[in-house]
Formats: C-alpha cells, structure tokens, sequence
C-alpha cells in the first residue's frame, strides 16, 4: 500500500510531527511505500535545518533526513508556509532579500498541487497534527 502524509504539526509543539514519523518507519517496515510527505503550516519547522536539539531529546530533523534518504521518500514543505514562517532555501531567501536560508537539504519546497498528485497517486492520505 502507498501513504502520502500530511504533517501539520511542528516538531515541538505538538505530537504530530512525531506520530508522522512513527507511522511513516512502521509502515515501510512492513513494506509499505511512502512515497511524499507534505508539511504544510507549523509543520514547516521540521525542515529547519538551524534547530539544535539538546543532547537528551530526539534529533527529528535526523530522522526525517533518514526516512528520505533510505527510502527514497519526498520531503515537501508548502511554498506559502515555509514563506510565512522564514524556513526559506537559498533562492528563496534571496527573492525575499533575506540574509541566509535554513531549509534542510532534505526537504524541498513545493506547491499544494504536490500535495493534491500525492491524493491521487497514494492507497492512503493521513493527517497528523492540527
């Protein structure tokens, strides 16, 4: 079966982002695909590449780099979002004449028409967060 996710929670703020990640691992565990997972809104701040977690908590930005990189898995954070919430790759955060960018490589960003492909090319589309 193939799941598309959609995170809309922020690494911190609530269990969302975290439930996502653990749902994504255990369903490709069981051989599942997850081909694209979507943040859009406080979820955006899981791509930000400048977030330093103290020594004795979860590196989420770790693990979602992982899931990527293993499971050749698209990690896609909504243009408007990253914008609204200064997570902003290279070009990105030169249109918007800021002095640096923070987007983990890891992800890419993209449209709501990514999101609206992955609806129709997955089994499933989960939500996590608020």
């Amino acid at each position: 079966m193939k799941f598309a996710l959609l995170v809309l929670g922020s690494p911190l703020g609530s269990g969302g982002a975290d439930s996502a990640w653990r749902f994504a691992d255990a369903a490709l565990q069981a051989g599942h695909k997850v081909p694209r997972v979507f943040f859009m809104h406080e979820g955006v701040y899981n791509a930000n590449q400048l977030a330093a977690p103290a020594q004795d908590e979860t590196d989420r930005l770790q693990r979602w780099q992982q899931l990527s990189r293993e499971h050749d898995c698209e990690l896609i954070v909504c243009a408007a979002s990253t914008i609204r919430r200064g997570v902003l790759d290279a070009d990105e955060s030169k249109r918007q004449q800021k002095s640096a960018a923070n987007l983990s490589e890891a992800f890419e960003i993209g449209g709501l028409g990514l999101l609206i492909e992955a609806t129709s090319e997955c089994d499933r589309v989960l939500s996590f967060g608020c």
